[in-house]
C-alpha cells in the first residue's frame, strides 16, 4: 500500500507557511502603527521645543524609544514565525514551536538594546527637535559633514524602481520584496518575474535574491516610509530656498 505520510507533511508544512505568512503579516500592520504613532510623537516634540518646553520633548522621547525597542520586538517575532514557516520539516515528535520561536528570537535580539538607540525613527526624532534651534549645526557629538549623510536618512533601500526609473514617491502601485526590500513598480516587476529571460531574478544590480510574486507586496509600512520620504524631500527643498535666499540678502 502507498505511503500518506509523504502527502500528509507536505500538507502540513503549507499549513504552517500559510499561518506563519498570515501571523507576520499582522505584525507588520502592527509595526506600521508604531511607526504611525512615532511620527505624531515627533511633530508633537517640534511643537513643544518650538514653545520651550524641554520636559515635555524629554517625554515624548522617552515614549519614542519605548515604541523603537516595541517595534523591533515585533520585528525579531515576525522574523522569527517567517522563518520557521519555511523551514518547518514534521518529525516524528511533536513540535515545540514555543521553543523553536524563543530560540529564533533570541538569534536575532541579540545586541538590539544598542541597535535601538541606533534606530533612524529615534535618530529622526532627535534631529526634527535639534533642528527647530540649530538648523544647519551638527548634533552634539558630530561632525560638519554628517549633516548631509544623517539629515536625509531613509528606511527604503532604494528611492528609484530599478524597472521604470521612477522616484518611488512617484509610483503608482509601489511593492516591496519580502526577501531582499527592494521596491519597484507593480506591473513592471510582476512582468518582469514573469519573464524567462530575467528567470526572476531581482533587477537591482548586484541583488543576488529571486522574486516570488506573492512574496511581492505593497507591505503595511511602506506607504508610510514613501509618504515620509516625499515629506523630506518638500522640507529639503524649502530648506534650499530659504538658504539661496539668505546668500543673496
Amino acid at each position: 500500500m502507498a505511503s500518506t505520510s509523504a502527502p500528509r507533511n507536505s500538507a502540513a508544512c503549507g499549513r504552517i507557511a500559510s499561518a506563519a505568512s498570515t501571523l507576520s503579516s499582522d505584525n507588520q500592520t502592527l509595526i506600521a502603527e508604531i511607526r504611525r504613532a512615532t511620527i505624531m510623537m515627533k511633530e508633537t516634540a517640534v511643537c513643544f521645543e518650538e514653545d520651550n518646553n524641554s520636559d515635555r520633548v524629554k517625554e515624548l522621547e522617552g515614549g519614542v524609544l519605548e515604541l523603537v525597542k516595541a517595534s523591533d520586538d515585533c520585528s525579531h517575532l515576525s522574523n522569527a514565525i517567517q522563518s520557521i514557516g519555511n523551514e518547518y520539516q514534521p518529525g516524528a515528535e511533536l513540535t515545540n514551536f514555543n521553543k523553536l520561536i524563543e530560540d529564533k528570537i533570541e538569534r536575532l535580539s541579540a545586541g538590539s538594546s544598542s541597535v535601538s538607540q541606533n534606530h533612524p525613527w529615534l535618530r529622526q526624532f532627535r534631529e526634527a527637535v535639534w533642528n527647530v534651534h540649530h538648523a544647519g549645526q551638527p548634533m552634539p557629538g558630530e561632525e560638519q559633514e554628517d549633516i548631509v549623510m544623517t539629515s536625509t536618512d531613509s528606511n527604503l533601500l532604494n528611492i528609484t524602481c530599478p524597472l521604470s526609473g521612477k522616484p518611488v514617491t512617484e509610483l503608482a502601485e509601489p511593492v516591496r520584496s519580502m526577501d531582499c526590500k527592494h521596491i519597484y513598480e507593480k506591473k513592471p516587476i510582476m512582468q518582469h518575474i514573469r519573464s524567462k529571460n530575467s528567470h526572476g531574478r531581482c533587477p537591482v544590480t548586484g541583488c543576488p535574491k529571486n522574486l516570488q510574486a506573492e512574496r511581492v507586496v505593497c507591505d503595511p509600512l511602506l506607504l508610510i516610509e514613501i509618504d515620509e520620504l516625499r515629506s523630506m524631500s518638500k522640507q529639503r527643498a524649502r530648506d534650499d530656498v530659504i538658504e539661496d535666499f539668505t546668500q543673496l540678502s
